[in-house]
């Protein structure tokens, strides 16, 4: 199995990717529009309930939008609204 016990064993592991509101948002939206969901009103139920069955497992949209937390996405929303006003 080994030659030797004895040897340092180094393991790498991959750092997970950082991922953008606003991508996450595009994502997540154009998952649901594939599916036949009204996106809008998808993403507000999933922000104001927390329930991820909001959101559609297509294209791993569930799991992605799950890597940020409701507050952050909800301020990213509100950030990109009032941008240029």
């Amino acid at each position: 199995m080994y030659s030797n016990i004895e040897e340092t064993m180094k393991f790498k592991v991959d750092k997970e990717k950082e991922y953008v509101p606003s991508e996450i948002l595009i994502s997540v939206y154009k998952a649901l529009l594939e599916k036949g969901y009204n996106p809008i009103n998808q993403i507000v139920g999933y922000i104001l309930s927390g329930d991820p069955t909001y959101i559609t497992s297509h294209n791993n949209a569930r799991s992605l939008i799950r890597k940020m937390e409701r507050d952050e996405l909800l301020e990213e929303l509100v950030k990109a609204y009032v941008k240029d006003k």
